[in-house]
């Protein structure tokens, strides 16, 4: 029989649902927080157990956001490292030839970073191409190229092609210290001039301004500014040619103010070591820091704590981790060496962190997420190569793939392809489609802390928090559309 048919009434939804909870008020919300034994997520040791979770690479982790009291703008990722590499460059570039050569370099340091330049090339090429990079620009120029007044007009624009710029002093014997004639060649009279057999006396600008030797760099930008000129010699009492700036340079710093270059001599030089906490490289390293004291030096690659131990002790200014995490390296695969990125990074850093050393993150940066979860790790410094491999920026030239898709070649300079005289690689050769440049992301203020310095003594005292992720979260993290196709770059 019915409940109806008895007089009784129809029960409804709510009498099924459990009995509703006191609603607290909304402005205790602060309060109630901290009844909670913990905080959401994990602590770093907790993430970075590889007791219970194994090594860790980016992909198996993300930092929890928190609240951001802070723009954008207000961000700083300097460090606090006596290093002169590592206290302010955020992003390296790896010595692969399909990734860095000169003009990669110098758009890399415009924006701030570093491109280290490959050595798989004559001792004479790779001099040029630093060449190029260092002449790129200048505070005063030192050491300009000079020509005399019998160079002609095909000599100039040869320089102007192996240079990239085409103005250039012109002294009676064509040398530095020499009498100055008061004449400059400007790049627009030779995109005009037909005669290539013209001499530079019967062409070049005589109506210039100078500055007299001792001028401060500030002082003379101002006259420069001033003069409407795209050079500005500088000459000592007698005429003599001292050195030069150049306008080009002057809008260089004020469209790239954080281009990186030493104070003194505007410029940052750095070249390549091979893998780290071995004889050969402490030997090294100690001969250097004896010889050149002034000169940093980055040890690695370094993946362990005892690795680092080692190289800290020879005296190196920072260190590279990573061993085999790289897009285009086999290291792991071959040699059957490294360890998973999240876990070298955290493990190294925070060792090396307690003797002041900073360290760099090198390989398997996938995305710019990637960056943020390295220096959350303790890293201060990123080193990318696959990232930027394939920009136009990049050596190389482009070609269709089977598939049908712009490319560049890109290869691990371990690959047999990169070293023809070794029988056994570490690398691998592939392709890259073709890009432009990548998105500036305002990543670091999803992270709430507008110091580097100060994420990484949040992450150590276990105020910012961590998540682990599952295959499932990994997928679902990413885009789920049919027509969507993943781009980092515009």
């Amino acid at each position: 029989m019915s409940p109806q048919a008895n007089g009784e009434s129809k029960p409804s939804a709510s009498d099924f649902l459990a009995p509703t909870k006191q609603v607290l008020d909304p402005s205790k919300a602060l309060e109630v927080l901290k009844e909670y034994e913990s905080q959401d997520g994990l602590s770093i040791n907790d993430l970075i157990d590889s007791k219970k979770h194994g090594g860790l690479t980016y992909n198996d982790f993300l930092v929890l956001p928190g609240y951001i009291g802070f723009a954008a703008s207000e961000v700083v990722l300097d460090s606090p490292s006596p290093s002169a590499l590592l206290s302010r460059l955020l992003s390296f570039l790896p010595y692969m030839d399909t990734v860095t050569e000169h003009d990669m370099a110098i758009h890399m340091a415009l924006q701030g970073g570093l491109g280290v330049i490959h050595h798989n090339c004559s001792a004479d090429e790779q001099a040029e191409m630093v060449q190029k990079v260092k002449r790129y620009e200048n505070g005063f120029i030192l050491d300009p190229v000079v020509l005399s007044p019998t160079a002609t007009v095909a000599e100039v624009k040869a320089l102007k092609e192996k240079w990239g710029f085409g103005g250039y002093p012109v002294t009676e014997n064509g040398k530095n210290w020499a009498p100055n004639s008061s004449v400059s060649l400007q790049t627009e009279i030779f995109n005009f001039e037909d005669d290539d057999s013209a001499s530079v006396a019967s062409v070049m600008v005589t109506d210039l301004v100078t500055a007299s030797y001792g001028t401060e760099l500030i002082e003379a930008n101002a006259i420069l500014a001033k003069s409407k000129k795209g050079k500005l010699p500088i000459v000592d009492k007698d005429g003599n040619l001292v050195s030069m700036i150049s306008r080009s340079d002057l809008n260089k710093n004020i469209h790239y103010p954080l281009a990186s270059k030493l104070p003194d001599s505007k410029q940052l030089i750095c070249a390549a070591a091979a893998i780290g906490n071995s004889m050969y490289q402490i030997e090294m390293v100690k001969y250097i820091k004896e010889k050149y004291p002034d000169l940093d030096v980055i040890g690695g690659n370094v993946v362990t704590r005892e690795q680092a131990a080692s190289l800290i002790a020879a005296g190196v200014d920072g260190l590279r981790i990573g061993m085999g995490s790289g897009s285009a390296c086999i290291t792991q695969e071959v040699m059957a060496v490294g360890r998973p990125q999240a876990a070298a990074v955290y493990n190294v850093s925070s060792f090396a962190a307690r003797f002041g050393v900073p360290c760099m993150a090198d390989g398997g940066i996938q995305n710019v997420g990637h960056i943020v979860k390295g220096l959350a790790l303790g890293a201060t410094t990123i080193m990318m190569g696959g990232l930027l491999a394939g920009t136009t920026e990049s050596p190389g030239t482009s070609f269709v793939s089977r598939e049908g898709k712009l490319v560049k070649a890109y290869r691990g300079m371990g690959s047999i392809d990169a070293m023809q005289d070794k029988k056994a690689g570490s690398g691998a050769k592939d392709s890259q489609k073709e890009q432009r440049w990548v998105y500036l992301v305002p990543s670091h203020t999803e992270v709430p802390l507008p110091i580097l310095q100060a994420l990484h003594e949040a992450v150590e005292n276990g105020t910012t928090r961590f998540e682990l992720r599952t295959a499932s979260a990994q997928l679902e993290g990413g885009v789920n559309m049919e027509s969507y196709e993943k781009k980092l770059y515009a």
